[in-house]
């Protein structure tokens, strides 16, 4: 099988997993900051794509066949600044950004969750992102009940923009009763939420937050969770501990500006589902539009 490669671009984060034989040999999570820099003129900068362009020639020492699929913002531009875009792209890399539907974000990304795993008992894949956020709810791969928001990240952080700073001016509460307005009441409980659509583990790994063993159910790409009250406890500390030594621990700074944000959505959704357990992942879009490419290939 020849090689190939996956760039899912989002509202805050560009991710790329190049493939050979359906083993992964090149992976990649960089920051750009789409969704933000177009509410300032509506419309995608330029220096953006620079940064996209920097992302696919960096993909093309590897290969020539690259998928690349735009999420949330791609899906709130014109389609005339789309055509542009592609235009671009197609002159200096013959590929296209293939925008993908909110609700096949969602299958793609919930579809890598649970294809692989055994628990009897409900299920909610938490899928967020910098412009959106999907819930789906699983029983023994049964898909239950779908829930589609119109916020993320970004929206969140720019209505609290001292969630970016080292310490924040804002309280945890006064960001939960915020959110908690736009989530509206959800009637489903699940006992596990599983957080996905981005690197997760990041946060908890260069903020030093102790993980245990997933002793739920088996899965590589699952192996680590949290109980409710440490998710409590690692959550709340996270709006009054230093940011600025987070990011000197990583090698991704930028991600952070959203980091804050994202931790009070998990944990009021956790809350909202009742969920005893939550478990932190990498799965993005890319683990369920792999197996469909290689089912195409094959």
């Amino acid at each position: 099988m020849k090689k190939f490669a996956i760039i899912e671009i989002g509202s805050n984060n560009t991710k790329t997993h190049i493939y050979e034989n359906q083993k992964m040999i090149y992976e990649n999570n960089t920051t750009i900051e789409f969704k933000k820099n177009y509410s300032k003129n509506h419309k995608i900068e330029e220096d953006d794509l620079n940064k996209l362009f920097t992302i696919i020639e960096k993909a093309l020492e590897y290969t020539e066949n690259i998928h690349i699929y735009g999420c949330s913002i791609f899906r709130n531009i014109s389609t005339e600044e789309l055509k542009n875009i592609n235009l671009k792209l197609k002159n200096k890399f013959h590929i296209e950004i293939e925008v993908v539907s909110q609700e096949d974000e969602a299958k793609y990304t919930a579809l890598g969750c649970y294809s692989d795993i055994k628990y009897d008992g409900n299920i909610c894949v938490f899928i967020g992102g910098g412009g959106s956020i999907e819930l789906i709810f699983v029983n023994n791969g049964k898909v239950l009940e779908k829930k589609y928001y119109n916020f993320g990240v970004v929206d969140v952080t720019q209505k609290f923009s001292s969630l970016k700073e080292d310490i924040p001016k804002c309280t945890f509460d006064e960001v939960y009763n915020y959110i908690n307005e736009l989530i509206g009441n959800i009637n489903i409980e699940a006992e596990v939420l599983i957080l996905a659509g981005g690197d997760h583990l990041y946060w908890y790994n260069n903020a030093g937050y102790k993980l245990l063993e997933n002793k739920l159910y088996q899965s590589e790409k699952q192996k680590y969770m949290i109980t409710k009250d440490m998710s409590d406890d690692y959550d709340h500390d996270a709006l009054i501990t230093s940011l600025n030594q987070i990011r000197e621990r990583s090698d991704n700074p930028l991600w952070f500006y959203g980091a804050r944000a994202m931790k009070v959505i998990t944990n009021l959704i956790s809350h909202k589902i009742n969920a005893k357990y939550v478990i932190p992942t990498k799965i993005n879009m890319e683990d369920g539009l792999k197996e469909k490419l290689i089912n195409q290939k094959d």
